[in-house]
């Protein structure tokens, strides 16, 4: 089974991850996963920092010769910006000439408040740098090694931005994720409607004007996965709970849903659920998808499809009240370098956690150690109970 970590800071030295247990044989290169991670320094309204990162990951071991060796792989990604940190962001303690002001004017809305409170930090330095979403470049490395390996299984997660704004997309059609990546890449927000497009940038550059930050919503979806991923058995292993622990881990993500998601709410039974009809070759096939690809907690063989809404960003160009707590007054939230709008980059990391997600259920089902192995699990697997 697929373990994965991260560490680092923000404006630290490096990201660094490590991916354990992936199958032995599966080839890739650094371009590979340097591809994903540019995808996710795209977007309109994204801020400095993208003009000063190159994300580049560096692959430290577990590869020999382009394959993969089934020994722990481990990734690092410089911090280009560490340089104009280095002073406050050094591992030993800094030298009694040098004086630091502490940072103690929590954001409304982010960690710093109650990580300070947690790891009893008076400087909430300490807890802003890695509950930043910059760790998030670290899971997208990770992800897309488990993007080759299920890509040379016919599976493929794509994504698009539906909303930004209060800017609603009309047109959401794709023929399949990669197709959708394709499209929603040459988009500045990732948007697969031309007009909204277009809307989504004019309340980009608004809330910009304004101070002020905007989100949204965004679809990730996952195709060519057999049925029967995930259990019913324990709530642990039920896929969509899986999946929901996943995209609820990206920073900002607020609610997330299967298929039809929150329009469940206002329609009949008879109207949701997608009704078995013959396939033709003596097995039945769903009438249509409503359900979003899971069903009691298992793959259905039809498409996952989520929807995973976004909050506004806590850093605001004209920041919030708050309280400065080392002086115990009132005072301007802190004000950090931050994006008027990170929508279209964390459906970037939608894909990656569902990546991340997926190859698990995967490997539970038709592991190995091997991707010969693998592929010899696949073919030896029972039809129909019912053939």
């Amino acid at each position: 089974m697929i373990r994965i970590l991260t560490a680092g800071e923000s404006h630290g030295r490096c990201l660094v991850g490590i991916l354990e247990g992936m199958p032995a044989g599966l080839e890739i290169r650094e371009e590979e996963i340097v591809a994903d991670l540019q995808r996710r320094q795209q977007g309109y309204g994204r801020g400095e920092r993208m003009r000063i990162e190159n994300d580049r990951a560096q692959i430290l071991s577990g590869v020999r010769h382009g394959i993969t060796l089934g020994s722990p792989i481990a990734l690092m990604i410089e911090n280009r910006d560490w340089e104009n940190w280095r002073s406050q962001m050094r591992i030993e303690a800094p030298p009694e000439s040098e004086s630091f002001s502490i940072l103690a004017t929590p954001r409304p809305g982010h960690a710093d408040l109650t990580g300070a409170m947690k790891y009893h930090h008076r400087d909430m330095r300490n807890v802003i740098e890695r509950a930043s979403a910059r760790e998030t470049a670290m899971r997208v490395a990770l992800a897309a090694v488990c993007r080759k390996f299920l890509h040379e299984f016919g599976i493929h997660v794509g994504s698009h931005v539906v909303k930004i704004g209060g800017v609603a997309a009309e047109n959401e059609q794709a023929a399949n994720p990669e197709e959708i990546n394709r499209l929603a890449d040459a988009s500045p927000v990732r948007c697969l409607d031309k007009k909204a497009e277009r809307e989504m940038m004019q309340a980009i550059d608004l809330a910009k004007n304004k101070g002020d930050t905007v989100g949204g919503t965004f679809k990730v979806i996952a195709s060519g996965l057999p049925a029967g991923l995930g259990s019913y058995v324990h709530f642990d292993r039920r896929l969509d709970a899986l999946l929901a622990q996943a995209m609820m881990s990206i920073p900002a993500v607020k609610s997330m849903g299967f298929g039809l998601a929150e329009e469940y709410a206002d329609r009949l039974g008879s109207e949701v659920h997608d009704v078995l009809v013959p396939d033709g070759a003596g097995f039945a096939k769903r009438a249509g998808n409503h359900a979003g690809g899971i069903e009691g907690g298992m793959s259905t063989g039809e498409p996952i499809v989520m929807r995973i809404v976004m909050k506004p960003l806590a850093t605001l160009g004209k920041p919030l009240p708050s309280m400065n707590m080392a002086a115990g007054q009132t005072a301007e939230a802190h004000a950090e370098r931050s994006d008027v709008c990170a929508v279209p980059a964390a459906a970037i990391v939608g894909e990656a956690m569902c990546l991340l997600t997926l190859i698990n259920p995967f490997l539970e089902k038709f592991g190995g150690d091997s991707m010969s192995e693998i592929n010899g699990h696949l073919k030896e697997q029972p039809g129909s109970p019912w053939a």
